[in-house]
């Protein structure tokens, strides 16, 4: 396993999907580490800056306590902050480049990419992993784009291991097609909605008994 990336599921708590599902952020995250997810992520992109340092905080620690890797989606002011151990960022956001700026060359940086252009300028660019997607239609973020289903995985895949950058596949993936997606050539697939059931700490596991076995 890449180094970047400790495990072939990335777990995402999206604070807006979380506030629809009835979930406290954090009291997801500790399901998903409970669960065995040893690299998370949290995405606010409507939440205040003082709330989302608040939480990021809080996850980090206990990210820390269970040995996984914790990345803040967009704020890299946020992330040095909070402890956090990287960033990711999308095509609108601050640039690999800037990123580094603020929190040093130690840190995770992904960035999101969704067409053979944007890959062919994220290999160049000073970041520690990059995301293809959708990779299956979604309704949990629209990024304008379509999905580019397995082939354009094994396209990223095959574009990242020439740049020997490990790549993530994001969008749609679900218990049934995570398996695949990791055969096409991805790193980790990285899942929002599917992990946030009933019982996510279950749910966590069973993607890493299908994943890792």
């Amino acid at each position: 396993m890449n180094p970047v990336i400790p495990s072939p599921l990335y777990s995402i708590v999206d604070v807006e999907s979380c506030a629809r599902a009835g979930w406290a952020p954090r009291d997801l995250a500790r399901a998903h580490l409970s669960g065995g997810v040893r690299l998370l992520q949290l995405r606010a992109k409507t939440l205040d800056s003082g709330p989302f340092l608040e939480m990021a905080y809080g996850i980090a620690e206990d990210a820390q306590r269970a040995g996984a890797t914790f990345i803040v989606n967009d704020r890299a002011d946020l992330a040095v902050l909070s402890g956090a151990d990287g960033v990711h960022v999308g095509q609108d956001d601050l640039s690999p480049a800037d990123v580094r700026r603020v929190t040093g060359e130690a840190a995770v940086v992904g960035l999101s990419t969704h067409t053979p252009e944007q890959i062919a300028l994220a290999v160049r660019a000073p970041i520690s992993y990059f995301a293809i997607g959708p990779v299956f239609a979604t309704a949990t973020k629209t990024s304008g784009h379509a999905a580019v289903g397995e082939q354009g995985v094994r396209f990223a895949a095959a574009q990242a291991a020439l740049a020997g950058l490990p790549v993530v596949a994001i969008g749609g993936i679900t218990l049934t097609t995570a398996a695949r997606i990791i055969e096409a050539g991805a790193a980790a697939v990285a899942v929002i909605s599917d992990l946030l059931t009933a019982d996510p700490e279950a749910q966590v596991r069973a993607y890493l008994r299908c994943l890792v076995g």
